[in-house]
């Protein structure tokens, strides 16, 4: 079965390119972004990999741990970060789990038959430090994630997580934000929100970001 929104991430124990991995543990108290590739040495996922290398002060600044994941062995990994950072002119410092005995792949239901009955299809999975699955997205083999999205998911998932708060479409950090309808008392959304909002509509009201 598929997993949905707040269900817990599976937790599970392999080899990865950095050595044994027991996931939950590894994940610790952070959030973690777990991503699954078709195969190693492939195009798509090279541009991938490399890109989210270079993302790493970003990722460490909101305290989320990255694990990519593909059906090959841990050796061939090795091999294949190489060719990663060689040619996006970075250095892979995350784990990439070898998922061979596809357990981990099971798991996270990232095989899908109708698309291929061996390689996992792009899954993402952004999972809280309560190992809740906080987001899911599945891309076809052929078209390369938007990383730059994943972050403003975490961003506004960490935002919203603490402050009565909504983020509208196009979200970034920094904009405007809603106030969530089920908030009504008047005064408590003065104490919220000191910086006031404009109500467009009654279920519609806008303020600056609470926390910027």
């Amino acid at each position: 079965m598929a997993l949905r929104l707040g269900d817990t991430a599976p937790d599970f124990e392999q080899d990865s390119s950095l050595g044994r991995i027991k996931f939950h543990e590894f994940l610790g108290t952070s959030w973690g972004v777990l991503f699954s590739h078709p195969a190693d040495f492939t195009p798509v996922c090279t541009t991938e990999l490399g890109y989210t290398a270079k993302l790493a002060d970003a990722f460490k600044k909101r305290n989320v741990k990255v694990l990519a994941l593909s059906v090959d062995p841990a050796d061939s990994h090795k091999k294949w970060i190489s060719d990663i950072n060689e040619t996006q002119h970075t250095t892979v410092n995350f784990p990439i789990i070898a998922d061979a005995d596809r357990k981990v792949s099971e798991l996270y239901d990232m095989i899908h038959p109708n698309a291929s009955l061996t390689a996992t299809v792009r899954s993402v999975f952004i999972i809280d430090p309560n190992k809740k699955v906080r987001l899911t997205i599945t891309y076809p083999a052929s078209t390369g994630r938007n990383f730059d999205e994943i972050l403003r998911v975490i961003d506004s998932l960490q935002l919203t997580d603490n402050y009565s708060v909504a983020t509208p479409v196009n979200w970034k950090d920094g904009e405007d934000v809603i106030i969530v309808p089920s908030l009504q008392d008047p005064e408590v959304i003065r104490q919220k929100f000191p910086k006031g909002f404009k109500a467009i509509k009654p279920y519609l009201r806008i303020t600056p970001q609470p926390n910027k």
